[in-house]
C-alpha cells in the first residue's frame, strides 16, 4: 500500500469527498513514489489520467536536419511513446488507463475541468520555463473555476526555491556551497510508496477523442528499421529493470567515481544510462537516492560526493537550483552567470561538427553514436563539446546545446544548458586552458579504436597507428584501408595544435574583457573583438599566400 505519510493530513482532508480528479502527466511517467497519482486517487469518485500530445513537441518537422518535430529527434519521441505504453500498461493492471489527448496542453486540460467537472487537478511541479508559463495558465483558470491543486516536488530530490531561499534569493553557483544549504533531504529517512494497490475509475470523458498511445507511424513518421532506432527502450519497467541490475554489484555502487568510466565502452556501457529514465521521469531520483543510500550503509567505505553515484543526483538537483534561479540561463545574452565571449556563428563547422565530418575520427565517432543512439558516456559529451567550442571550433555553446537538445534520449533542459555553459567554460568551471585533445584522450581508453571502427565503419581497415590520424598515414596504406583521406573521409577542419592556441588567446581576452568591464560586456564590444580576429585571419592568410607565390617563383 501507498506510504501517506508523504502528505498533509490537513491538506488530504481538504479534499472534497467523491469528486473527480485529473491527474496530468508530463514528465513523472511512472507509479512508484507519485505524490501527485497517490493524492489524485484518494477520496475520488472518477480519476482521469491524462496526456497531451503536443503537436509541438510531436509533429514531423521536414525541415529538420534529422528525423523528428521541430523540438525533438525521433530517437527521444520514440522512447517517450515507449514510457507511455509502459503506463498505460501498469495503469490498466490498476482498472484504470492512460487518456491520451492531442492539441495545445493549456487549452486542452482548461477544456478537461469544465467538461469532466474536475474538482481536483494534480500533476508534478516543473522548474523548466515552458512548463512554468503552462502551469500560470492552468492554474489562473483552475483557481478561478472553484477547482483544488495539487503540484508536488517529486522530479528531484529538493525543492529548488527552498534552495534559493536559504541562500538569499539567488541559487548557489557551486556544487559545494549547494551541499551545505541543501543538508540531507527532509524525506531520506522515510520510506517512499513504490507500490500502489488500486485506482478510481474513469469517468464519462464526452465528447473527447481520446486515443491510445500512438505509435510513430500514426504521428507520420516513415517506418524505421529496427537496428536504426536507440537500443534504450523507455518505460518504468525498465528503467526500475536497469536499477536493479545496476545496484545489484554493491561493490561497483560503493566504490562509483566519476569522472573515471571508460567513454569507449559502447557494448556495455560503463554507466547505469539511467539518466533518459530520470529525464521523463520513468525513475524517481528520490526512490533512486535512497537505493544507493541504503547500499552505502551495508558496505564498510564508498565514495563520496562530488564523484559518488549519489553525488551525481545531487549534480543533477545542483543545475536544477541554479537554472531556476537564473533569468536566461539558457542563452549567453542577459545571463547574469555567463561569461559574454565572442563566438563564432559558422555553421558549416557547425554541421561538419554535427554530421561527424571534422576529420578527427575520435570526435566524429562520437557523434555518430550521438546520432544513432541518442546516447553517449560523460567523458565523449564532455570531448565533443569541448571541440566544438573552447577547444577547436569556438563555435557558440548555444549551437551545441541545440544539437544535443535534440538527439538525446535524456537531454534536459537544466542539466543540457548547465553543461554546455560549464564545458565551454561560459561558467561554473574557468580553467580554459584545459583542453581535451582529439587524438590522444580516446586513444588511452582505447589505442585500438574498436569504438571508432564500429560508428565509423569507413575506418574499419585502418591500422590502429593511425586510426586516431588517419590524414598522417601513408597513401599505400589509404589504399589498402580502402580509405583515402580527402576522398573517403575528411581532412581534419583544423589543426588541433594552432586552432586550440587561438581558442586559447581568445577566451583570454574575452576574460580580461568581461573582468574589466565587470561582466557589463555589450555586443557592440564583442564585434569589436570578432572585427580584430578577422583581420589578424585575413593578415595571416594573406602572408600564407605570399609564401607560397614565392616558393612556386
Amino acid at each position: 500500500m501507498l506510504n501517506s505519510s508523504l502528505f498533509s493530513s490537513n491538506f488530504i482532508s481538504n479534499m472534497a469527498s467523491g469528486s473527480n480528479s485529473l491527474m496530468w502527466f508530463r514528465k513523472g511517467l511512472r507509479l512508484h513514489d507519485n505524490p501527485a497519482l497517490e493524492y489524485a486517487a484518494k477520496g475520488s469518485k472518477f480519476l482521469y489520467p491524462v496526456f497531451v500530445i503536443d503537436p509541438h513537441y510531436m509533429e514531423p518537422d521536414p525541415t529538420a536536419f534529422s528525423p523528428g518535430s521541430s523540438k525533438s529527434g525521433l530517437n527521444r519521441i520514440q522512447f517517450l511513446l515507449e514510457s507511455l505504453v509502459d503506463l498505460d500498461l501498469s495503469l490498466k493492471k490498476l482498472g484504470s488507463r492512460l487518456l491520451v489527448l492531442k492539441g495545445d496542453p493549456g487549452e486542452v486540460l482548461i477544456r478537461c475541468l469544465k467538461e469532466w467537472s474536475i474538482g481536483n487537478l494534480c500533476f508534478e511541479y516543473d522548474t523548466e520555463p515552458y512548463y512554468q508559463a503552462l502551469d500560470v495558465k492552468v492554474k489562473n483558470h483552475a483557481s478561478v473555476a472553484g477547482v483544488e491543486i495539487f503540484s508536488p516536488v517529486s522530479h528531484t530530490l529538493y525543492n529548488p526555491a527552498d534552495i534559493i531561499n536559504k541562500n538569499g534569493g539567488s541559487p548557489p553557483l557551486t556544487y559545494q556551497s549547494f551541499l551545505k544549504l541543501a543538508g540531507q533531504p527532509s524525506w531520506a529517512s522515510t520510506p517512499l510508496a513504490t507500490t500502489i494497490s488500486s485506482l478510481p475509475p474513469i469517468g464519462n470523458t464526452g465528447n473527447f477523442a481520446v486515443s491510445g498511445v500512438p505509435t510513430v507511424k500514426e504521428l507520420g513518421y516513415e517506418d524505421l528499421n529496427e537496428d536504426e532506432w536507440t537500443p534504450f527502450k523507455g518505460g518504468e519497467s525498465e528503467a526500475l529493470k536497469r536499477l536493479r541490475e545496476s545496484i545489484a554489484n554493491k561493490e561497483w555502487v560503493a566504490n562509483f567515481e566519476k569522472p573515471k568510466g571508460d567513454p569507449s565502452a559502447f557494448m556495455k556501457p560503463a554507466t547505469t544510462v539511467l539518466s533518459p529514465y530520470l529525464k521523463f521521469g520513468c525513475l524517481s531520483s528520490r526512490y533512486f537516492y535512497q537505493c544507493i543510500q541504503d547500499i552505502q550503509k551495508s558496505v564498510k567505505k564508498h565514495t563520496s560526493p562530488p564523484v559518488s553515484l549519489l553525488g551525481q543526483l545531487l549534480w543533477r538537483d545542483f543545475f536544477y537550483t541554479v537554472s531556476f534561479g537564473t533569468p536566461n540561463f539558457d542563452q549567453m545574452k542577459g545571463n547574469r552567470i555567463c561569461k559574454q565571449i565572442p563566438w563564432k556563428n559558422d555553421d558549416e563547422l557547425l554541421a561538419a561538427w554535427r554530421d561527424s565530418r571534422t576529420g578527427f575520427p575520435w570526435i566524429d565517432a562520437i557523434m555518430a553514436q550521438l546520432r544513432k543512439c541518442g546516447w553517449m558516456h560523460h567523458l565523449a559529451r564532455h570531448s565533443v563539446a569541448c571541440f566544438l567550442t573552447r577547444g577547436d571550433l569556438f563555435v557558440h555553446w548555444e549551437k551545441g546545446r541545440d544539437v544535443f537538445d535534440r538527439l538525446l534520449i535524456d537531454s534536459d533542459w537544466a542539466i543540457n544548458n548547465g553543461n554546455w555553459l560549464w564545458l565551454s567554460c561560459s561558467s561554473f568551471f574557468y580553467q580554459y586552458h584545459r583542453i581535451y585533445s582529439p587524438t590522444s584522450f580516446g586513444k588511452k581508453y582505447d589505442p585500438a579504436g574498436n569504438y571508432i571502427r564500429h560508428f565509423l565503419p569507413v575506418l574499419k581497415d585502418m591500422p590502429k597507428e593511425y586510426i586516431y590520424e588517419p590524414w598522417t598515414a601513408p597513401l599505400s596504406v589509404q589504399r589498402k584501408a580502402r580509405c583515402i583521406i580527402g576522398l573517403d573521409y575528411p581532412n581534419p577542419v583544423v589543426s588541433h595544435d594552432s586552432a586550440s592556441k587561438e581558442c586559447r588567446m581568445r577566451l583570454g581576452e574575452a576574460y580580461e574583457l568581461n573582468k574589466k568591464l565587470n561582466g557589463r560586456v555589450s555586443e557592440e564590444d564583442l564585434n569589436k573583438l570578432r572585427r580584430k580576429y578577422d583581420n589578424e585571419s585575413t593578415i595571416v592568410d594573406s602572408i600564407s599566400r605570399k609564401k607560397k607565390q614565392k616558393l612556386i617563383c
